[in-house]
């Protein structure tokens, strides 16, 4: 049984500003939390039971540790497996839970860091993206970063598939998701498309097959691994920009945070049903499935999968950016018809967006 409350459990003070970045152990037991305050500080989580809900007390946690330090930190992500966490600020820094230092330090360029992500498969490697629209790939047994690709716009955020780590999706402000292969930089995988703004923030399912993301302009999409445009969209009315983005451990459900200081929690699949599931149901559930697979080819059939109502400035916005992109496109082939043979050759999207590869 699903039991939501919107009490607040249990509250962690101490942070003399904005908290930046939030990550919690592999155990659940250790939360990291840092901000524009210079502080890193560790918490233990407590375990959440019905009495301590009810809104007659509010627990007040005090730190386990607190870590001063001399840059403002903007993201911190914990290591997968193991007692590491790493925080991105003026530089990249790498700490152990019992060490009130840094046990190594990272730093290409002069940029800030604004997002870093852990590698589920290999605990030593990580990736950052920064201010400088650079996507950097580091790995905790060398002394120096060993890649970074720069892209024409900046990424907000970074995801890795956990069911394949080498592959990680990059959150841009050019409202696209571009998905690489982390041996092969020079060119992207995947093309996400439909956002109307900046993608803002992203995250994986634990099944590898789909992730989230939240955007700009006030949308939740959910994409396919390897599809180039959103199977689902969510939207409210009172919703504001979305920020962060995450999915439940158990792929059923997606939270969102927007700019409305609100929390919302939907479904992975909209029309699934909630609760106990019989036999029966669910054997009719999984007959619909098949028979909307099987005719999904038929014109009426795609048109009902594939159509969601959207908010008239997203569906405008929307118009546009496609009535630009096809004027590009008429464009690049006028171009190429009335040129020499050979002289002008188009670059798909997958490689245009990206600048140069550093190694």
């Amino acid at each position: 049984m699903l039991i939501l409350s919107s009490r607040t459990v249990c509250q962690f003070p101490g942070h003399q500003g904005p908290v930046r970045g939030l990550a919690a152990s592999t155990d659940g037991q250790i939360l990291v939390s840092c901000g524009i305050d210079s502080t890193v500080r560790l918490w233990n989580v407590p375990v959440a039971t019905l009495g301590e809900s009810d809104g007659t007390h509010e627990n007040l946690a005090k730190p386990l540790a607190v870590y001063v330090w001399k840059n403002a930190f903007w993201a911190v992500d914990h290591q997968w497996d193991g007692e590491l966490f790493a925080t991105a600020g003026a530089q990249v820094d790498i700490w152990n839970q019992n060490r009130s230092q840094p046990i190594s330090s990272f730093e290409w360029g002069t940029d800030t860091v604004i997002s870093v992500r852990f590698n589920p498969g290999e605990p030593n490697v990580l990736a950052t993206s920064g201010s400088d629209r650079s996507i950097t790939l580091y790995d905790l047994r060398m002394s120096s970063p060993t890649r970074k690709v720069i892209m024409r716009t900046k990424t907000n955020a970074i995801s890795w598939n956990p069911m394949e780590p080498m592959n990680f999706t990059a959150a841009n402000e050019d409202c696209n998701c571009y998905s690489y292969d982390a041996r092969k930089l020079e060119e992207a995988k995947c093309v996400h498309k439909d956002h109307v703004s900046a993608v803002m923030d992203i995250d994986y399912s634990p099944t590898g097959r789909e992730f989230v993301t939240g955007s700009y302009d006030r949308t939740v999409r959910i994409f396919q691994y390897n599809g180039g445009h959103s199977r689902e969209v969510y939207h409210t009315k009172r919703m504001q920009r979305v920020f962060c983005v995450k999915f439940s451990c158990d792929a059923s459900y997606v939270i969102s945070g927007s700019d409305d200081t609100n929390l919302r929690l939907w479904k992975a699949k909209a029309s699934e049903q909630l609760g106990v599931v019989l036999p029966r149901e669910r054997r009719k559930h999984e007959y619909h499935e098949a028979v909307k697979s099987r005719y999904k080819h038929l014109p009426e059939v795609k048109r009902i999968v594939r159509h969601r109502h959207l908010p008239k400035p997203i569906y405008k916005a929307g118009i546009l950016r496609r009535t630009v992109n096809e004027a590009d496109r008429r464009k690049e082939e006028r171009r190429k018809a009335h040129s020499a043979p050979g002289s002008s050759s188009a670059e798909p999207l997958r490689k245009r967006r990206i600048i140069k590869e550093i190694e």
